[in-house]
């Protein structure tokens, strides 16, 4: 579909969505404000939905889709909603190119978590990253350029070797428990339970943060930071999304 046939409806309730809105405008959508039959496209913040699957501004679904054209291409991410299976979807966190930009902007952001938290500068606080994807390489790098002492904890044996070689120290995920008082920052990435409560509760100065889109450290001090984009570089956030759909849908 051509840019001058496109008319998209911008539901999305953050300010990236706003911003990737602007900039896909600027680019020659043409956009509108509320559901009609026209509209061709329905843009969603990302990802899009809560955990109760409704859509993370609130509201339903279903009854939305009702307004709107069957035809309808819904952007967004994890769109894996049972109200779209009848539907074209464009699933901007199944785009690799996307993940792995928006892995870097995720780690800036969770510097910026951090630092207000903290009593010594990133050179002072030795940090613990644990897991070794796309957010961890991206916010080890950036611990590096700033003088801290990085320690990576990696499942793979061959992850640990290179980890080395890049000048990180490293952990195996069992011994974890043992060193956690080494650290006055721990970033968790992997989206399952690491470390219990009853674990990181002798250590009350050390910050932890929560990268994952799923709960890997428990406890009342944990600083849960999901979304991270959105909330701290949404222009940023907004310019990848509104890049990657133009390149997706091949304009």
């Amino acid at each position: 579909m051509r840019l001058e046939n496109m008319l998209m409806y911008p539901l999305g309730s953050t300010p990236a969505c706003r911003w990737a809105a602007k900039q896909l405008a600027q680019a020659g959508i043409a956009m509108v404000d509320h559901p009609s039959p026209e509209v061709t496209h329905l843009l969603l913040d990302v990802p899009s939905f809560s955990a109760d699957g409704k859509l993370r501004g609130g509201g339903e679904l279903k009854p939305l889709l009702r307004m709107l054209p069957d035809a309808i291409t819904v952007i967004g991410g994890n769109l894996s909603h049972p109200d779209l299976k009848d539907y074209p979807v464009l699933d901007l966190l199944k785009d690799g190119i996307y993940v792995a930009k928006n892995a870097a902007i995720t780690a800036d952001c969770a510097l910026r978590v951090a630092a207000p938290k903290l009593q010594t500068t990133f050179a002072e606080t030795p940090a613990l990253i644990i897991g070794w994807g796309r957010i961890g390489k991206c916010l080890g790098k950036l611990l590096q350029s700033m003088g801290a002492e990085v320690t990576v904890a990696a499942r793979k044996e061959s992850d640990r070797a290179m980890l080395e070689a890049l000048g990180y120290r490293t952990l195996d995920i069992p011994e974890i428990p043992q060193a956690l008082g080494q650290f006055g920052v721990i970033y968790n990435t992997v989206p399952q339970k690491m470390l219990t409560e009853d674990l990181l509760s002798p250590y009350p100065k050390c910050l932890k943060i929560d990268l994952a889109s799923q709960p890997g450290l428990e406890g009342e001090d944990v600083v849960i930071a999901r979304g991270l984009p959105g909330l701290y570089a949404p222009e940023s956030s907004g310019r990848l999304n509104a890049k990657t759909i133009l390149r997706l849908t091949g304009r």
